[in-house]
């Protein structure tokens, strides 16, 4: 996945943000096979299970099946054809999802040789916003950074040296969640 690049101040923003919103004692479900990042959170004391590399868009039962507080997904859903499904079958009341930012000039990204390193969706961040609206789910925070590219090639120009990444916490609307309803009453 990362054989000569390793997204350094993606990963330092994106366990930043998983360190305010999740507490190791919530048990996480991440959305793909293990990966460097989910190695990092387990690193971190985190409780992390990765699902096994299924096709999600045609196969949730890891979704409905798996005892998790939070999903995470973290550069995985403008993979998926129908994130819409994904969503309404999460069991848990949080997620954590993080997707590279369209841009203007640049063409949908797709790999010739992986059938899996495809982008079906090109997300803004309005239209994510909108899907989780659209499936229950209430954004309590965001965060939109930049990374520069710093290596030269065809694919880098077009994106003239900048990704840009968006990730958001949301909780599922009317979830029940006693155990922070509970907190607050104590």
């Amino acid at each position: 996945m990362y054989e000569h690049t390793y997204p350094d101040k993606r990963f330092r923003h994106t366990l930043a943000f998983l360190k305010k919103h999740v507490s190791q004692q919530e048990k996480i479900l991440d959305l793909g096979v293990e990966n460097p990042f989910s190695a990092i959170m387990k690193k971190e004391g985190f409780q992390v299970a990765n699902t096994s590399g299924e096709d999600i868009d045609n196969n949730q039962e890891a979704l409905l099946q798996n005892d998790y507080d939070v999903l995470t997904a973290f550069e995985i859903f403008e993979h998926l054809l129908n994130p819409y499904t994904v969503l309404q079958n999460v069991k848990a009341s949080k997620l954590l999802i993080s997707v590279p930012l369209k841009l203007w000039f640049s063409p949908a990204y797709r790999s010739k040789t992986d059938l899996w390193d495809r982008h079906y969706h090109e997300f803004e961040d309005w239209q994510l916003d909108w899907l989780l609206e659209k499936t229950g789910w209430k954004i309590i925070d965001r965060q939109k950074w930049t990374n520069p590219v710093r290596k030269f090639g065809v694919r880098p120009l077009l994106r003239l040296f900048t990704n840009r990444y968006y990730i958001v916490c949301a909780e599922k609307v009317g979830s029940g969640n006693r155990k922070k309803e509970l907190e607050i009453r104590d």
